[in-house]
């Protein structure tokens, strides 16, 4: 699976930017067309949609909530531990792109701040499920961010190789990434542009950090099995966290990401336990 992976990997091109660009200029045109360029605007254009959206999907509060966790760097790559072992090169993208999702994140939400739409609206007149956020935030969606960048370095780097599972694969993965990023309009955290701003800005992430990794090397260490010490430390860290986030909310996402962590900590200790004998 590791081979696979860094073939895919290998072939991918910069040209791969152009779309993203194409679709953060658009979005741009959109707005400026819509006299949408500042904060009050912004979110007066979208504040139809965002009510529609949000009730409706707010409809199943249960499983918004299992959903938008998914943004959640402890439950995506929770769920993905298992690749340290039979596919670290995913592991050496994803630590390089989560990085510059992080930033991207950070820099972006400080510079537009955007209220929350529990901060502009009457917390009564639409669906919040979970925390009521309120902070100046929204834009990005960073739990959009992460779950396009966790996604589209899964997306390369399982990529079939047959045209037509190629198509079904993209497909799948990204109508799988807008449902989950729209959990978030379906909470109650964001309006719909935040998502689809966050979707791209993920992807664009997700990208530079594979990049980044076949380039510079920055994270080989993750592939050399006695760094494996370490995701033990951590995974062992990460379960106690689980264990404490079931005994707050009782979440099917929070035992899925417990029992993936158990079954990698297993591989991982005897991958290790192997390594030290040698």
């Amino acid at each position: 699976m590791n081979t696979n992976t860094i073939k895919n990997y290998s072939r991918l091109k910069t040209s791969l930017f152009c779309l993203p660009a194409f679709l953060l200029s658009a979005i741009v045109l959109f707005l400026y067309s819509q006299d949408a360029l500042s904060v009050n605007h912004y979110i007066q254009i979208q504040k139809s949609s965002f009510f529609s959206l949000n009730h409706y999907l707010g409809q199943y509060p249960g499983l918004q909530f299992n959903l938008t966790q998914f943004g959640d760097c402890l439950i995506s790559l929770s769920l993905l531990s298992i690749f340290i072992v039979y596919a670290p090169k995913i592991w050496e993208s994803l630590i390089s792109a989560l990085l510059v999702s992080f930033l991207f994140s950070s820099v972006l939400k400080n510079i537009f701040a955007v209220p929350r739409p529990a901060a502009v609206f009457d917390s009564n007149s639409f669906i919040i499920v979970g925390e009521k956020l309120s902070g100046f935030n929204s834009l990005p969606s960073g739990h959009s961010v992460t779950v396009f960048t966790v996604l589209t370095v899964l997306l390369f780097g399982l990529t079939p190789q047959k045209l037509k599972y190629k198509i079904t694969w993209f497909l799948l993965v990204v109508i799988t990434g807008l449902m989950l990023a729209l959990t978030r309009v379906g909470v109650g955290a964001h309006y719909p542009i935040d998502v689809i701003v966050g979707c791209i800005i993920g992807y664009i992430s997700a990208l530079l950090g594979i990049f980044i990794s076949r380039e510079y090397k920055i994270c080989s260490w993750v592939n050399d099995k006695k760094y494996y010490l370490l995701f033990i430390v951590m995974f062992i860290a990460c379960c106690v966290l689980l264990i404490y986030r079931i005994m707050k909310e009782d979440l099917i996402i929070f035992y899925l990401s417990l029992a993936s962590l158990i079954i990698s900590l297993y591989k991982t200790i005897n991958v290790y336990a192997k390594n030290i004998k040698k």
